[in-house]
């Protein structure tokens, strides 16, 4: 079938909003969240206490992210198990991925003081920044186990074709999150680290909803069966295998986010806070345009599980047509209104006056950045990461290339790094799909 003629099936529109908008719905909350964070602390006197919450939340971001894994490689497979109608190797996948969940947690609570001691020194920053950003960790790091099982749920979720439950996971959880927020920090005067802790209490109330909404959805036979003896953690390999190609993939994401922050600390308390604000914004896109990439992790997972390439092609297309006109959306907002939503972040005269500065790199961000969301999740319902970790390597090397370039241009080097490391993991991952697809290559397989 042609790309008009896929474009015009209405039945196929609908299924792809019916996947991506639940999940764009509930995705906004997550950065509304760090945009709350935001707007409460930087509402506070000093620009430090910002940057602190911006320290310690790419720190927490970064350990959390590199091991979102536990919901990729979840969605994936599970998703395939969807499309071959086996509901008990679903829950296998389940079972396995939330026991790896609960032994890296245990990791992340014993390894805090290391970790945080080294972040802290490859960050840098000033002493302040410095101090509220380590109240801030030592605070949030205990959110960890429920965090982690939660990955793990939302990937099973999705995976099962269950956007709504997932939508409703992520709404309430940042919800609860944001209402605690705002009376921690604002009624209880508990500063930094009453956000903090906010987002502690709010994980494990998400857990407690995530594992209600697993349990409705186990099949009734499978409810009354002795479920336990059903599972085992023999048999993982291709989950660790995809773990482990995407975990490298998404270390080499995070080393550049993490790269963005430390340099911006360098340069200044003003440029590290209002870079905090701009990754805001690039959040704000990214989750919005992840709905797409979401409804293409469910829709290639069932094609690969039903061998079936034509529903594979259908999947890219509507997803990369209804990407596009997102990020044009989105483009033109922060063109028209980006200056408003900066003094409602911040009303520090000069951090409002250094992110308006940088505030374009933003408006060219949607462009760069749309298609490779989307191939992420075609590749992760392919279970295909290898794929995903060699595109990801090659264009990381390019973003620290380019900021050896550029470095003399301060932190508009940094942005035009950051936005070229965007535009390369379009043109890998977007090149290898279309050039393997026509050659014949790119097949839905269970072995990826």
């Amino acid at each position: 079938m042609t790309i008009p003629a896929i474009l015009r099936q209405r039945r196929a529109h609908q299924r792809t909003f019916a996947l991506a908008v639940p999940m764009i719905l509930s995705n906004i909350t997550i950065p509304l969240l760090g945009l709350v964070d935001t707007a409460v602390i930087g509402h506070l006197s000093d620009a430090y206490y910002l940057g602190g919450v911006a320290v310690g939340a790419m720190i927490i971001t970064f350990l959390f992210w590199i091991l979102g894994f536990l919901r990729m490689a979840t969605t994936g497979l599970v998703a395939q198990s969807y499309g071959r109608g086996d509901p008990l190797a679903q829950l296998q996948v389940l079972f396995q991925a939330g026991i790896m969940a609960l032994l890296l947690a245990l990791g992340l609570l014993l390894l805090q003081q290391p970790i945080l001691h080294i972040s802290l020194n490859l960050v840098g920053g000033s002493a302040e920044v410095q101090h509220y950003a380590s109240v801030y960790f030592s605070h949030r790091i205990w959110s960890a186990p429920a965090a982690l099982l939660n990955l793990v749920a939302l990937g099973y979720l999705l995976g099962k074709q269950k956007p709504k439950a997932a939508m409703w996971l992520l709404i309430v959880t940042n919800s609860v999150n944001i209402a605690l927020d705002l009376w921690f920090v604002l009624g209880l005067d508990w500063g930094v680290a009453g956000a903090a802790r906010a987002s502690v209490l709010a994980d494990y109330a998400a857990l407690s909803l995530a594992l209600w909404f697993i349990w409705r959805q186990l099949p009734a036979e499978l409810r009354q069966r002795q479920i336990l003896t059903q599972l085992r953690l023999a048999g993982c390999g291709q989950l660790l295998a995809l773990n482990r190609d995407i975990f490298l993939r998404t270390l080499s994401l995070q080393a550049c986010m993490v790269f963005v922050t430390a340099q911006g600390a360098r340069m200044g308390d003003e440029i590290v806070a209002a870079n905090s604000v701009l990754m805001n914004f690039t959040l704000l896109i990214a989750y919005a345009l992840d709905g797409f990439a979401y409804s293409a992790e469910a829709e290639v997972g069932k094609a690969v599980g039903a061998e079936d390439p034509a529903a594979v092609k259908d999947a890219v297309i509507l997803g990369w047509f209804w990407s596009a006109l997102t990020a044009v959306l989105f483009s033109l907002g922060f063109a028209l209104g980006g200056a408003g939503i900066i003094a409602m972040l911040t009303s520090i005269e000069s951090v409002q006056l250094v992110a308006m500065t940088y505030l374009p790199w933003i408006w060219l961000y949607p462009f760069m950045a749309f298609t490779c969301f989307l191939f992420d999740g075609v590749y992760i319902g392919a279970a295909k990461g290898r794929v995903m970790r060699n595109a990801m390597l090659g264009s990381t090397l390019g973003f620290f290339l380019l900021w050896g370039v550029f470095s003399g241009l301060g932190n508009h080097g940094l942005w035009l790094a950051f936005n070229g490391f965007m535009l390369l993991r379009s043109l890998t991952l977007g090149g290898h799909f279309c050039w393997h697809w026509r050659a014949g290559h790119w097949l839905p397989s269970r072995h990826g």
